[in-house]
C-alpha cells in the first residue's frame, strides 16, 4: 500500500520565525550597547595617580622675605586725660613700616597726621607739642627673633614679649610690652598688644610742651602718661 506523506503545518513555525526576526534585532542592539560600554570602560582605565606637583604646597614660613605695613588696615591710638577725669581718644592717621627677614622692625609715625577730633587741638599738637616743622615723624624700632615665629601656621597666633625704642624730637625712650601675633593668611600677619602701652612725656623731654598746652587750654591738669594701643597689619609681596 502506498504511504502518504503529510506536510507538517507550517503556520506555527512561520509565526515563531517571524517573532524571532522581530525580537532578535532588539536583543542584538542591547548586547551591542552593553558591549560598547564595557569596551569604553576598559579603554578608560583607572584614574591616573596624582603626580607630586599636584600635591598642595605648604605656605612659606613667615621668616621668608620682608613684610610691609598695610596702613589702611593699621591703627595707632592713645587716650589723653585732662582735668583729672576727662578722657579723649586720639590717633595718628598716617603710618609706614616694615619687618625684614632678619627680624629688624621699624615703624614711622607721621606726627602731622595727629587727629584729636578737634581742629584747634590738632593745630596745637602739631605746632606746639610735636613742632612738626622740625620733627615731622616719630620712629619706633625693634629687633625680633625670627626663630620665634618660624613655625607660625596660617590661622595660628602666639604671644611674644617685645622691646622697642621710640624716638620723638631726637629723644629716645624704651618701652616693653607683649604682642599677640596672628597669621591671618599665608601673606598677612597682624600684631596687637595684649595690654595698652604706657608712654610718658618725661621719656622724651616733652614736659614743658605739655605745660604750655595745659596753660593755653586753661586746664588744671593734663596727664603726662597716656595709654597707647595699636593694630598693625603686615603683608608680604
Amino acid at each position: 500500500m502506498g504511504v502518504r506523506l503529510r506536510a507538517a503545518p507550517h503556520h506555527g513555525l512561520f509565526r515563531s520565525l517571524r517573532k524571532s526576526h522581530i525580537a532578535s534585532p532588539m536583543r542584538s542592539l542591547r548586547y551591542l550597547s552593553f558591549a560598547a560600554c564595557l569596551a569604553l570602560a576598559a579603554c578608560a582605565g583607572p584614574e591616573p595617580a596624582p603626580t607630586p606637583t599636584d600635591a598642595p604646597t605648604a605656605p612659606a614660613a613667615v621668616t621668608e622675605a620682608a613684610w610691609t605695613l598695610d596702613p589702611a588696615a593699621s591703627r595707632l591710638t592713645y587716650v589723653s586725660i585732662k582735668a583729672g577725669e576727662i578722657a579723649e581718644a586720639n590717633r595718628f592717621d598716617r603710618l609706614a613700616g616694615s619687618v625684614a627677614a632678619d627680624g629688624t622692625a621699624s615703624l614711622a609715625i607721621d606726627l602731622a597726621s595727629v587727629n584729636t577730633g578737634a581742629d584747634l587741638r590738632d593745630e596745637r599738637m602739631r605746632d606746639i607739642f610735636f613742632q612738626v616743622a622740625d620733627n615731622p615723624q616719630a620712629n619706633v624700632t625693634a629687633q625680633l627673633d625670627p626663630a620665634a615665629f618660624a613655625g607660625l601656621a596660617v590661622g595660628q597666633a602666639l604671644v611674644r614679649p617685645l622691646k622697642a625704642s621710640v624716638t620723638i624730637k631726637g629723644a629716645t625712650g624704651e618701652v616693653a610690652t607683649e604682642v599677640l601675633v596672628t597669621r591671618v593668611s599665608e601673606d598677612r600677619v597682624t600684631v596687637v598688644p595684649t595690654a595698652p602701652v604706657i608712654v610718658s612725656t618725661d621719656m622724651f623731654g616733652l614736659t614743658d610742651e605739655l605745660g604750655e598746652l595745659r596753660a593755653m587750654a586753661e586746664l588744671p591738669s593734663i596727664s603726662p602718661a597716656v595709654p597707647v594701643s595699636f593694630i598693625l597689619a603686615f603683608t608680604r609681596a
